[in-house]
């Protein structure tokens, strides 16, 4: 059963970011990578540690804290390389900032990711990254829940989301979601983006 859906807005939980990319462009160079048969959850990198971009890296030694990204390096993956849209995507924001892991996350048609939290990707964290989203293609039956609201995003906008909150995604439709994903150290120019959007928004 499909619940009732209330969109209203809790408090800066989630802010839309000033960039819009072009969906239609993600989407073509999602579909060169995908694979062509997936079970619920699928995951595919595009910017990872490096030592499972390149094998003959060693494994980086224990770190007390491996919030932040700073355990290890990281390294565009071939499916980056071979992206140039995905890799301008990316760009827009490592010209700024340290980017660690990007990913396309798909999830199946009729299928759920149950309610959870991430406790290090929220810009209150100290010490961690933030984690941006942008959605690459859904259906109409394609809700995000953040606070048990639906967050209302659409295919190339760009969004802060508090995702130490509970959050949960329902895919109710018959197509598959696609979101790019992309970790980020919130340094200054990353607040003031998000400090910036969020009083636009207010």
């Amino acid at each position: 059963m499909i619940q009732n859906i209330d969109t209203k807005t809790e408090s800066f939980d989630r802010i839309k970011l000033p960039f819009f990319f072009e969906a239609n462009k993600m989407f073509s160079e999602f579909e060169a990578l995908k694979i062509e048969y997936f079970e619920y959850y699928n995951v595919i990198p595009l910017r990872s540690p490096a030592h499972l971009v390149d094998t003959s890296l060693p494994f980086p030694p224990p770190a007390d804290d491996y919030a932040d990204g700073s355990w290890t390096d990281w390294l565009d993956t071939n499916e980056l390389k071979q992206s140039p849209y995905l890799m301008s995507v990316v760009d827009t924001f490592r010209k700024h900032t340290t980017v660690t892991l990007v990913r396309l996350l798909r999830l199946a048609p009729n299928s759920m990711v149950k309610e959870h939290t991430d406790p290090t990707l929220a810009l209150e964290i100290e010490k961690s990254v933030i984690r941006l989203t942008i959605p690459v293609f859904k259906n109409d039956k394609v809700n995000f829940f953040l606070n048990n609201t639906v967050v209302p995003m659409q295919p190339g906008e760009c969004w802060y989301l508090k995702l130490t909150d509970p959050h949960r995604i329902d895919n109710h439709g018959d197509t598959e979601r696609v979101n790019l994903t992309i970790d980020m150290l919130p340094n200054e120019w990353v607040r003031k983006m998000i400090r910036d959007s969020q009083t636009s928004n207010g």
